[in-house]
């Protein structure tokens, strides 16, 4: 069965939510569609949105992702960058989800990415394991095999680096300093820029191809029989190497106003490794906004999605939406209300 015959197979499996969302008679909860701004602060209509592709707007709604993903068209977004709520955490700000209930409570958001997402995107997941009782829960392993079940294909695992990390011990561990970032696709064949991130040949080089021998210009497999190979000449003469998937980027230190800020080098590796300029970006767990930072620097478009009206004026400053938090509490005062979605 080929990719496409895959795709629609998944998609019939969620027809329910796609009835649900594409109903025009259907009246969802009352949102704020906060605005939508272009990048030069203009605000957009919602049409303007989705019939200029090149115009990268920037889009911010305040309410329960659940519901607000609901007014997204299906098969619109090349790429969703998102790190939700980990489990049991931030209960003084969104509540905590207890582990053993994470995946229950996140499959009805599954539900709607996957419809959302084209066939052709990725769906980026920024999350890590805690621990319960001395040991790892596996709410993230069973979040992974709830999502295949629902139809994602699970692509890759990155692997975070906390480069700068303070030291530190406990009783039977030493210090995080690492989180995952889960990769998902609906089809093998998606749109990924390798070239985009490419980074310095690093002086590994300068010894190990100044003298080449026969076998470094050939495919050559490990002796020891591991099955791998490579080719060294690839590499004559190049400034630039693809990474690894183990992204060495230090921890956000300034995290004033939100208790959970990413660096903004994070989601900008992705947003450059898996979309072009004027794609479409959508973070479903906007928090301080630095997804959107990233899309209005690297010019993509943006929506992203907050629950906490603080968040949504954090995030609006700092995008460069509005220029002080007074302007920002103003939209929100000024509820643009959506009842019911009718494209």
């Amino acid at each position: 069965m080929n990719d496409t015959a895959n795709i629609v197979r998944r998609k019939k499996q969620n027809t329910s939510v796609e009835s649900t969302a594409s109903s025009k008679s259907i009246k969802c909860p009352i949102l704020q569609d906060i605005s939508h701004f272009d990048v030069a602060g203009r605000v957009e209509t919602r049409a303007n949105f989705l019939s200029h592709p090149r115009n990268t707007p920037i889009r911010i709604l305040q309410g329960d992702c659940r519901e607000v993903l609901r007014t997204i068209d299906s098969d619109s977004v090349d790429l969703i960058f998102t790190s939700p709520p980990y489990a049991d955490n931030r209960r003084k700000t969104y509540g905590g989800i207890p582990p053993d209930k994470y995946a229950d409570w996140f499959l009805p958001i599954g539900e709607e990415l996957l419809r959302v997402l084209k066939p052709t995107g990725t769906f980026i997941l920024n999350i890590k394991e805690k621990v319960v009782d001395g040991e790892r829960h596996t709410y993230v392993i069973d979040l992974i095999k709830a999502l295949r079940t629902q139809g994602f294909l699970f692509t890759e695992e990155w692997c975070w680096h906390k480069k700068n990390s303070v030291p530190g011990k406990w009783p039977n561990r030493f210090r995080d300093a690492w989180e995952r970032l889960l990769q998902f696709n609906q089809s093998r064949r998606f749109n990924m820029y390798q070239d985009a991130v490419m980074v310095p040949r690093g002086d590994w080089a300068d010894v190990r191809l100044k003298n080449m021998g026969e076998n470094d210009r050939q495919r050559r497999h490990s002796k020891v029989g591991s099955g791998f190979g490579s080719n060294m000449s690839h590499w004559v003469n190049r400034d630039r190497v693809y990474p690894s998937n183990v992204l060495h980027i230090a921890t956000e230190c300034k995290n004033r106003r939100h208790s959970a800020v990413f660096p903004e080098a994070l989601p900008e590796f992705f947003v450059k490794l898996l979309t072009q300029e004027g794609d479409l970006v959508l973070d479903p767990f906007l928090g301080s906004g630095k997804t959107g930072v990233v899309c209005r620097r690297l010019n993509r478009r943006f929506c992203g999605i907050e629950l906490l009206p603080e968040y949504v004026e954090l995030a609006m400053e700092r995008i460069g939406l509005v220029n002080r938090p007074k302007t920002a509490r103003r939209f929100l005062k000024s509820k643009i209300l959506m009842e019911a979605i009718d494209d």
